[in-house]
């Protein structure tokens, strides 16, 4: 009898032990279900910044656990993908205009826009090609092509075409060369035009020719013969508590010594074109 009795009090028991373990596991099972994911902090930028930040996209998310996901194209058509509602927190441009495009449509974060990188506007050629030039007013710059192409970002759009328009009218050879232009989506495809020489010069950032060891630099163009260089940043309205963090990290020391390493220029911080958020 008492033998019945303890095998009865064992069964009993372990009953418990299984019903308290189920307890437990769908307790466990809905507070991992309760904890919000972590995505991916979506940043959009210019082309010609893709070495660079995706160095510091890693170098950010080393530092904080955040990852990372960085989508390159040009400023004007990451602008328009904003407005027709990428899911962007951050936008870094290669130019002032397109970040003024969000900003009158009220997509940006006000107080967010800091004026982050700069840069030179050069003229490249093939490694290999013999072009030796002087960028001053009215060369002959139809003539160094030699019947090839002149590649460059577009410039009805793309903010290394527009630079590169006000150049050659500064030097008063644009109706010159504007026919032999081809009009590449990216700054960053107009030096792979150059690059596997299917254009014989091209118009790029200092940063990209650095950036691509098949093209050498021919020529700075002129400071004064174009708007400065700048590539603004800001948030955009729906950014996050860990979109500021990256556009503060943007601005940190290991950001810097990446973004100068590769070239950029880096004016003073927090400075805004006045009107913008």
């Amino acid at each position: 009898m008492k033998q019945n009795e303890t095998a009865h009090g064992c069964a009993v028991r372990l009953v418990g032990a299984i019903a308290a373990a189920v307890v437990l596991l769908g307790a466990a099972r809905d507070a991992v279900a309760a904890e919000p994911r972590r995505e991916a902090l979506v940043v959009f930028a210019a082309a010609s910044v893709t070495d660079a930040l995706d160095e510091v996209g890693r170098a950010f998310t080393a530092a904080t656990g955040v990852a990372v996901k960085a989508s390159f194209a040009a400023s004007s058509v990451l602008a328009k993908q904003i407005e027709a509602g990428a899911p962007a927190e951050v936008f870094l441009s290669a130019d002032g205009e397109w970040m003024d495009y969000l900003a009158r449509r009220a997509l940006l974060r006000a107080g967010t826009r800091r004026d982050l990188l700069g840069n030179e506007l050069v003229l490249v050629a093939p490694a290999q090609s013999p072009v030796h030039l002087t960028l001053a007013p009215h060369v002959d710059l139809a003539a160094a092509l030699a019947g090839g192409r002149l590649a460059t970002g577009d410039p009805d759009s793309v903010p290394a075409g527009r630079y590169a328009q006000a150049a050659l009218t500064h030097l008063g050879i644009w109706e010159q060369v504007a026919p032999h232009l081809v009009r590449a989506e990216n700054v960053r495809n107009a030096l792979e035009y150059v690059a596997r020489g299917e254009a014989a010069l091209g118009i790029v950032y200092r940063t990209d020719a650095l950036a691509e060891k098949r093209v050498r630099v021919v020529a700075v163009f002129p400071a004064d013969s174009h708007a400065p260089i700048v590539y603004p940043v800001a948030l955009t309205s729906g950014a996050g508590a860990e979109a500021t963090a990256f556009e503060d990290f943007l601005e940190s020391a290991a950001a810097r010594e990446i973004f100068t390493r590769y070239g950029f220029e880096l004016p003073p911080l927090r400075t805004s074109r006045s009107g913008s958020p």
